[in-house]
């Protein structure tokens, strides 16, 4: 049997606070295929950070397993993790973490100085949207065009794939509706893995495949033959 792209075998992780053992994932199995558009979900504090932190190589596991594309990323060294985060992962969070003396192109360019294929940045700017707003800085944008300059950052490096942690947590509903059209459309039309976590229960739909996290165990995993168009879902 073919293995999936990404594949969670019985992962678990603890947290030590001095005596205190506190566990943020007991048991997680999931398995994702490439190309695929997935939400994790949950209410704040089931989980769902830990499983794309550990996904995207930025906190360790305290045991079971972990593939991507073939590799097992949970023997990683710390060297081993920083080229895995560096060539294969895109990041998105709530918050948008640019550089604010830089211009919205020079905050895309700057990520594709430290990857093997980047796209081409200005191609890349215009499929955000921001063609005319490529020169304006951070505080010249708004909180929508900030995180799509976050989006383009991270598609820039041409990434396997695209982490986002409530990439729409600080944004009005319309802007948040725009930002995952783009999400989503990317997926379709690069083939990328896209992750999405959320505590929105209501983009459910979008999904190809929708993991429900709960108090650090997967409550169920929902399988959309027929994932909505996001301009469909009203929430």
């Amino acid at each position: 049997m073919q293995q999936a792209y990404i594949q969670f075998e019985d992962v678990k992780k603890v947290y030590h606070m001095g005596e205190v053992e506190i566990p943020a994932l007991d048991g997680v199995n999931f398995s994702i295929d490439k190309g695929e558009f997935v939400i994790i979900a949950g209410a704040s504090g089931a989980g769902k950070s830990t499983i794309l932190n550990i996904l995207g190589g930025m906190d360790s596991l305290s045991s079971g397993r972990i593939f991507v594309d073939g590799q097992e990323i949970s023997r990683y060294t710390s060297k081993e993790l920083i080229t895995y985060r560096r060539y294969d992962v895109g990041f998105v969070f709530q918050f948008y973490n640019l550089v604010q003396n830089l211009t919205a192109l020079e905050n895309v360019e700057l990520a594709t100085q430290i990857c093997r294929d980047p796209l081409d940045v200005e191609q890349v700017i215009q499929q955000v949207g921001l063609a005319q707003r490529r020169d304006n800085f951070p505080s010249q944008l708004s909180g929508g065009e900030q995180q799509r300059v976050a989006i383009a950052r991270a598609l820039a490096k041409n990434p396997k794939l695209l982490l986002c942690d409530e990439p729409t947590g600080a944004l009005d509903y319309n802007t948040g509706k725009a930002i995952l059209k783009l999400l989503q459309d990317t997926c379709r039309k690069n083939g990328i893995t896209v992750i999405v976590i959320t505590h929105n229960l209501a983009l459910a739909p979008m999904g190809d495949k929708v993991i429900h996290v709960k108090s650090g165990k997967i409550d169920s995993i929902e399988i959309n033959e027929h994932p909505m168009d996001v301009s469909l879902i009203e929430w």
